[in-house]
């Protein structure tokens, strides 16, 4: 069949039409070697017999619920291309907004120390290094399968043709949250899990086929974001910030905590469909 003909097959397997179209084309181009805007421009080319049948294949798998990150092996985040496996949260287009709060805050030309808190496949201190190349980002985890899986990202972000000018200023460590850090920072963030183990959403798209290490945290979804934020100030310079992604009924609960630890000038972020996400404090500030 015709590049055309197999998009239409992969398309009339699912009933999202718009979300069959987009998975289809990740997968042939995947497995042609090309991107999207070479499977518009070449409606009528005619991949090999095993090409054809290694689609099939994946689009099955598809149909079945495996994310599209685990059957491609990447993902992009933050216009970074990056290596997931199970092994790793897949990085989420919401996560970008964590990033920016950071961002906002941390001025172009700092020399600063950050800590990205649960690192999983490096996504947010690869971003934030990318975008803040003079800062030193400490990255932590307890898996030691993900910290390899960042390692190889910052590898293949780096050098020449990445956009990581000093993979030398981005340092990995095994343990949990802060455990393996010491010095004081002046910024802390972290997307931990805060997914209550009853949540529906657990059995559900792509949660199924994660590490429930990165999703599920005590009975309410707070545990770990309680012990950060609770930790966190005795790590953070006076005027440092905490940020933290949380889930979207989660805002409220987040700022009276972060409050109630003492912290200044909370405030919550909302995603692109007005859900909030992204909750930030500071340390030995004043405020509100």
């Amino acid at each position: 069949m015709k590049v055309r003909e197999l998009l239409a097959v992969g398309c009339a397997r699912f009933e999202d039409p718009a979300t069959a179209r987009l998975d289809a084309e990740i997968l042939l181009g995947e497995v042609l070697g090309v991107n999207r805007a070479w499977l518009f421009a070449n409606p009528e080319h005619q991949p090999q017999p095993d090409q054809e049948a290694r689609f099939m294949e994946l689009m099955q798998r598809r149909k079945k619920g495996e994310p599209v990150a685990h059957l491609t092996g990447r993902r992009e985040f933050w216009s970074l291309s990056l290596k997931v496996s199970a092994d790793v949260l897949i990085p989420r287009p919401e996560t970008e907004l964590l990033v920016e709060t950071v961002l906002s805050f941390v001025p172009v030309d700092a020399d600063w120390r950050i800590a990205d808190l649960g690192t999983g496949s490096g996504a947010i201190a690869l971003a934030i290094a990318s975008e803040r190349p003079r800062c030193q980002v400490h990255a932590t985890d307890i898996s030691p399968e993900a910290l390899e899986i960042a390692r190889e990202n910052a590898r293949a972000n780096a050098g020449e043709n990445g956009q990581i000018n000093r993979p030398s200023r981005i340092q990995f460590h095994r343990g949990s949250w802060l455990e393996p850090l010491s010095g004081k920072f002046q910024v802390i963030v972290s997307n931990p899990p805060y997914i209550a183990p009853d949540d529906p959403h657990l059995l559900q798209g792509d949660c199924r086929f994660e590490p429930a290490l990165a999703l599920v945290a005590g009975e309410d979804g707070l545990e770990a974001i309680q012990w950060i934020a609770s930790e966190a100030a005795q790590y953070l310079d006076t005027g440092g910030l905490l940020a933290l992604e949380h889930g979207y009924d989660q805002g409220e609960k987040v700022r009276n905590l972060l409050r109630g630890l003492g912290y200044h000038n909370v405030i919550t972020v909302r995603d692109l469909e007005k859900r909030e996400r992204v909750t930030s404090g500071i340390v030995g500030a004043g405020g509100s």
